[in-house]
């Protein structure tokens, strides 16, 4: 065997940023599907039978009893990103 047969792979500057780039965007993956953290909807009568965005509206929109807070995402689909409550009778989960 010669000199150049013998040797062992070692990993130079590239495979290194390689892997680094690679296990960045793994652990982003990861870190980027955990489950959300939003409030759960209360439950009580009046949120156990809200069905639509204008139900939810007649109280968290801006003149409601409690308005939606400043810079609250307006996507229309309350129930996206907010648990409903045990029992739900409002319509399809």
């Amino acid at each position: 065997m010669t000199e150049k047969q013998k040797q062992s792979w070692r990993p130079g500057k590239r495979d290194l940023l390689f892997f680094g780039v690679i296990a960045t965007v793994v652990l982003v993956l990861v870190l980027g599907t955990s489950e959300r953290k939003t409030k759960p909807v209360p439950n009580d009568e009046v949120h156990q039978s809200a069905a639509s965005l204008a139900a939810c509206m007649t109280c968290h929109g801006a003149g409601g009893v409690h308005p939606q807070p400043k810079g609250h995402i307006q996507a229309g689909q309350c129930f996206q990103c907010h648990l409903q409550p045990e029992g739900w009778t409002g319509g399809k989960k």
